[in-house]
């Protein structure tokens, strides 16, 4: 269906070795892209998954932590020697902890503000000087359906994905006038290793709350970054699209 639609195009996948991400990196390849993956410590999963995008298309990995500004603008000085632009940035890269707020411990905010808010602010901020000379990009953030309405027990996690979501649309607002589109996603429950930990009874009773009746799968949000990144979208931008199969 994408075959195609992106190439030519060189894409940079944060938190790209396993779950949500490979499923992007997956549909980006699939669309004619050439894709670098970021991860930062499973280099076994890395490897899986640049072997499976190596099978339909041309992908390399790059270890960075995307909480360190200094690693993030290396990465991105890196990739663009070696490819000569970056088209497309997905910030997908995310840790959550499940919890009550009043336990938890200032380091475990820290991390988690680090990793999902700021290290889009890092990436950001180290790319968008090269698509402004470039005069074009698509940014595309992996936020939560918790970034739109909170969930008890992820407070941090809530309220780091909430600031991706008024982030995306202040970008959008500055970047507009020189053709660089910030968009972002929120997922609902997606079928990762993330929810295996779930019984089955916990399962079918969080597919009753949805009105799909099933849990989304990682090319879901595989094909919506594809049509972000891609012409077809042209007109939009500043939108903070859920894909939840109705759940909200």
């Amino acid at each position: 269906m994408n075959m195609g639609l992106l190439t030519g195009k060189v894409a940079l996948v944060t938190g790209g070795s396993r779950g949500i991400g490979r499923g992007i990196a997956l549909e980006l390849v699939k669309a004619g892209c050439s894709v670098v993956i970021n991860y930062r410590k499973n280099e076994v999963e890395a490897e899986k998954t640049l072997n499976a995008l190596n099978e339909i298309g041309y992908a390399k990995a790059f270890k960075a932590d995307v909480s360190s500004y200094f690693e993030c603008k290396a990465m991105i000085e890196e990739i663009i020697k070696e490819f000569g632009k970056i088209d497309i940035l997905v910030n997908n890269a995310g840790v959550s902890k499940v919890g009550l707020f009043i336990d938890a411990k200032e380091e475990e905010w820290d991390y988690i503000m680090n990793t999902n808010l700021k290290g889009v602010f890092n990436c950001c901020h180290s790319l968008v000087p090269h698509m402004l000379s470039k005069n074009g990009g698509s940014i595309i953030n992996i936020s939560s359906m918790w970034g739109n309405v909170g969930a008890s027990c992820e407070v941090i996690y809530s309220a780091s994905k909430g600031g991706i979501n008024s982030f995306t649309k202040a970008l959008a607002k500055e970047l507009g006038p020189s053709n660089i589109r910030v968009n972002a996603i929120s997922p609902g429950v997606i079928d990762t290793e993330m929810n295996s930990w779930l019984s089955e009874e916990e399962v079918s009773e969080l597919q009753e709350d949805i009105p799909l009746c099933k849990f989304g799968e990682c090319e879901d949000i595989g094909n919506t970054v594809v049509f972000l990144a891609s012409d077809k979208s042209k007109y939009i931008t500043g939108q903070v699209i859920t894909v939840d199969g109705g759940m909200l």
